[in-house]
């Protein structure tokens, strides 16, 4: 709940006091608030689809969603970070999936970049939220998982 409450906050924050695609510095050069919307999925993948997009993934989100929670119901006890990882995923999709459901594109607007060299696609926290939940899951998975399955004598 800590992701979608954040990355909705900040959301609103963003539609309210930045201007669509006008940066505002941060952190020279590297860091600028930039109000973007993504129509697509990562990286704006299928952005200029025609519309279906926001369906196909609102649907995915919600399948993903509906997994994650069955995932975090049936995790082991001592695994703390495998349900972290799940539970920031699963914030990172369901705040994702709001903007779709609501506005019918994501609202990204933390924008990475080197000078006017190199620019990161835009993203927001609950994209954060996913690619912080993933290495906790992958590092759960190749360190702990098996410490877990060990019999213990």
């Amino acid at each position: 709940m800590v992701v979608v409450i954040l990355d909705q906050w900040t959301k609103w924050l963003a539609e309210t006091k930045l201007t669509f695609h006008e940066p505002v510095p941060v952190i020279e050069p590297f860091l600028n608030w930039t109000l973007a919307y993504n129509y697509g999925a990562a990286f704006s993948f299928l952005a200029d689809a025609g519309g279906w997009q926001k369906w196909f993934f609102s649907g995915l989100a919600l399948v993903m969603s509906l997994f994650l929670i069955g995932y975090l119901i049936k995790a082991p006890r001592q695994a703390k970070l495998l349900s972290i990882g799940l539970a920031l995923v699963l914030g990172g999709a369901i705040g994702n999936l709001i903007d779709r459901l609501l506005h019918g594109h994501v609202i990204d607007f933390i924008h990475v970049h080197y000078a006017d060299v190199w620019h990161y696609p835009i993203f927001n926290i609950a994209d954060i939220g996913i690619s912080i939940g993933v290495a906790l899951i992958v590092i759960d998975m190749l360190f702990l998982e098996k410490k877990r399955e060990m019999p213990r004598s």
